[in-house]
């Protein structure tokens, strides 16, 4: 029976001989990043979807990352447009 430090049929003082590296992809790991609510609803939903990122290999996580940042710039984007001129009644002034 070998001892401590011995390779299977090897000799005593050996190391076991080491498994060889694999250069396979890890397969995707949910991080476990904490989503806070905004309170906005468009927000709210682009930041949810992060989560699709959790499912892919990191190869993947470009096209996610890009359309949250899209839709997060959207929603920045339309603050800061101004309201369109409410429709005005027609002027009906009949004596």
């Amino acid at each position: 029976m070998p001892g401590p430090g011995t390779a299977p049929g090897g000799t005593p003082g050996e190391p076991e001989p080491a498994d060889p590296p694999s250069f396979e992809p890890a397969a995707p790991t949910p991080l476990g990043v904490v989503r806070t609510p905004t309170g906005n609803a468009e927000v709210d939903a682009r930041l949810a979807r992060l989560a699709d990122a959790d499912h892919l290999a990191a190869d993947g996580h470009t096209q996610v990352y890009e359309d949250v940042h899209r839709g997060l710039r959207d929603a920045l984007t339309a603050l800061d447009a101004r309201p369109a001129p409410a429709p005005m009644a027609p002027y009906d002034n009949r004596s």
